[in-house]
């Protein structure tokens, strides 16, 4: 492959798009794997100067992270990017049992060999702001600190009950933090803040961003501070919007995104595993506007009669399909449907909750010969696609209407695969036409 700009690793699939659609909107051609490709497959994308590898981080322990994401970033300095790059969910939800930053920085920090990791997580792009320290999120058109979020606050995994990033943090590992703060940030001695946080033993940096302004002025930081070999940094989207404003000033990139409309689908398959209200408003928006909604239910499906659930709910998604209309196969609809609790009793019950849904898209996209299907819910989709046989996405068109929702398409050694058009959709993301306007074309 060419020089690479940028490696990275998403802790879910909906963050991982999130990044290639950054990438290139900004000129920056990527390609996501879905596993360590082989050489064969690595070459066939050797055009992109961006490569990223889907993972599920976000939604395991300290322990897998050890062994899994130890291995992933090894690979991904093998590719000897300028920056490499874990990426998080812009709203930090995290614990120490549970998708653990603090755990990943320390895995990071120690393959790379660097005494300092910086940190980024504002982007203004998706509404998500640091300012101080703490972080900030929008929600309906109104701005909230993190742990007073409606929805983030309430996260039935990992609740946000601190907005505080680096006290945050410190619940997850031990490594001493600083911060570039917003006021030292914008003055002519920036760079020398940075330098003497980590001459000071700061093993975590974090940039405050709340504007575009801001935004540039980290991505400076980020690139001033790279190291031969590659350099290590976390962090949302943020970092690669940081990073093109940054390129842009130096004319590292030159080449301008093309994107053309991708028409009408006479018909799409979505399957939803969020318990988000935002999903909630975005199903009910598109039972009356052309979809058939079918209830899953979540507890079944991760029992040992699944088979039988997803059957029955094939049998019933055909029916609609074969009858021209667009499906959605849903396991709640909304936060007051959550059955989290009874899910968990049996371990890794979410993880096969996404396999089933997985397995119930493919079957219906290859026998009904499908030519676009949406994935809703950040933890879902991860395990959902791993099901589908997908090796490699890359961007068929940004959405402008909902940023980090990218539609993509699938490249597969399956035919009836290979060339899907599939949008992966986290939770809080997009209007409440979302899953019509994809069915439409016309950019979430």
């Amino acid at each position: 492959m060419q020089d690479l700009l940028l490696s990275y690793y998403g802790d879910d699939l909906t963050g991982s798009t999130d990044v290639m659609e950054a990438l290139e909107l900004g000129g920056v051609a990527t390609v996501l794997f879905m596993r360590h490709p082989d050489e064969a497959l690595l070459s066939r994308f050797a055009d992109c100067r961006a490569v990223g590898l889907a993972g599920t981080s976000r939604s395991e322990t300290p322990q897998w992270m050890d062994t899994h994401l130890r291995d992933a970033f090894i690979w991904l300095k093998t590719l000897k990017a300028e920056i490499c790059h874990y990426k998080v969910c812009s709203t930090f939800d995290s614990s120490s049992k549970i998708g653990s930053i603090g755990r990943a920085i320390e895995i990071g920090r120690s393959v790379f060999g660097q005494d300092s990791v910086p940190l980024v997580v504002g982007a203004p792009q998706l509404k998500r702001y640091t300012a101080f320290g703490h972080l900030f999120a929008a929600y309906r058109d109104r701005y909230f600190r993190i742990d007073r979020h409606p929805v983030m606050s309430r996260h039935p995994m990992t609740p946000m009950d601190e907005a505080d990033l680096l006290i945050h943090l410190s619940r997850q590992t031990g490594l001493a933090s600083g911060l570039l703060d917003l006021a030292t940030l914008q003055s002519a001695s920036r760079s020398q803040a940075f330098d003497r946080l980590v001459e000071n033993g700061a093993a975590i940096v974090l940039v405050d961003v709340d504007s575009r302004e801001t935004q540039t002025l980290a991505g400076k930081e980020l690139w001033r501070t790279r190291r031969p070999g590659g350099t290590f940094v976390v962090g949302s989207s943020g970092i690669e919007y940081a990073l093109l404003a940054a390129w842009a000033e130096t004319a590292t990139v030159h080449a301008e995104p093309r994107f053309s409309p991708p028409g009408v689908a006479d018909r799409i398959a979505v399957v939803s595993g969020s318990c988000s209200p935002t999903t909630e408003r975005q199903i009910r928006h598109a039972l009356t506007d052309g979809f058939d909604g079918i209830e899953v239910d979540p507890v079944e499906l991760v029992s040992e009669s699944s088979e039988h659930a997803i059957a029955r709910a094939a049998a019933c998604g055909r029916a609609s399909l074969q009858a021209g209309r667009s499906v959605i196969f849903y396991t709640a609809l909304g936060p007051t449907a959550d059955r989290g609790a009874e899910i968990d009793r049996q371990e890794g019950a979410r993880h096969k909750l996404g396999r089933g849904l997985g397995a119930l898209l493919r079957e219906l996209t290859i026998e009904q010969k499908l030519k676009r299907v949406v994935i809703a819910g950040g933890d879902t989709s991860s395990h959902a696609l791993g099901q589908m046989g997908v090796d490699a996405l890359t961007v068929r068109m940004p959405l402008p209407a909902s940023p980090g929702s990218p539609l993509c398409v699938a490249h597969s050694s399956i035919a009836a695969i290979d060339g899907l058009e599939v949008a992966l959709k986290g939770g809080q993301v997009g209007t409440d036409r979302y899953f019509s306007a994809i069915r439409d074309g016309l950019g979430g």
